[in-house]
C-alpha cells in the first residue's frame, strides 16, 4: 500500500518505472513547449532534469502557475482531467529531459491495482493542497510575506529556477524579489 511518506515525485517515479507506465522520454531545449493553450494534453510529465513552467498568458503577461523542476511531476490538471483544451502552456525554462505516462496507461493502472489507486488519490491530494497553498499566495498582498511562504513551502525552487520567473510567480519586480532575498 502506497502511504504519504512515500508520495514524494522520487518515489512516485520509481513506482511508474517498477509498472511500466514511461512510454516515452522527450528532450526540450530552452523555450521548447510541452504543452500550448488551446490544446489537450492527457499526459503526465516527470521532469528527470531540468525545468519548465505553466503559466497562461492574460492582456499578454505570463501569469505563471506552477514549476517543474528535477524529479517533479508536473501536468495540465484541468485537461488531463476532463480531455478537453486547456489555456495553460507548458514550456521549458531550461533544456531538460522529460519523461511521459500517458493518462490510458496510468487509469488502466489505477484501476487494477490497488497501489496504483492509492496512488492517484494521493497524488490528487497532494495537487489540490498544493493549489489551495498558491491560491494563499495569490491573495496575500505583502510581497515580503509571499516570497516567505513559498520560500518556506519550495527551498528548492530557489535553486533551481532563474529569479526572473520566481519574481513573476510571486507577483513582484525581480529587483523587490532580489532585495527580499538579501535580507
Amino acid at each position: 500500500m502506497v502511504n504519504k511518506m512515500n508520495m514524494n515525485p522520487a518515489h512516485i517515479a520509481a513506482l511508474l518505472e517498477a509498472n511500466g507506465l514511461f512510454e516515452r522520454s522527450v528532450a526540450l531545449e530552452r523555450g521548447d513547449f510541452l504543452k500550448k493553450a488551446g490544446s489537450v494534453d492527457t499526459q503526465i510529465y516527470y521532469v528527470e532534469e531540468g525545468a519548465v513552467y505553466a503559466f497562461i498568458v492574460d492582456e499578454d503577461e505570463e501569469r505563471i502557475v506552477r514549476f517543474g523542476y528535477k524529479d517533479n511531476i508536473i501536468v495540465s490538471l484541468d485537461s488531463f482531467l476532463t480531455e478537453r483544451p486547456s489555456d495553460f502552456y507548458i514550456q521549458a525554462i531550461k533544456k531538460s529531459s522529460i519523461r511521459i505516462v500517458t493518462k490510458k496507461a496510468f487509469m488502466q493502472f489505477i484501476q487494477q491495482n490497488e497501489q496504483g489507486a492509492a496512488l492517484w488519490a494521493a497524488m490528487l491530494e497532494n495537487l489540490v493542497l498544493q493549489q489551495i497553498e498558491r491560491e494563499k499566495d495569490l491573495l496575500i498582498q505583502s510581497p515580503k510575506e509571499r516570497y516567505e511562504r513559498v520560500l518556506k513551502r519550495s527551498p528548492q525552487l530557489f535553486q533551481e529556477i532563474a529569479n526572473k520567473y520566481i519574481a513573476a510567480y510571486l507577483r513582484m519586480s525581480p529587483e523587490t524579489l532580489s532585495r527580499l532575498k538579501k535580507r
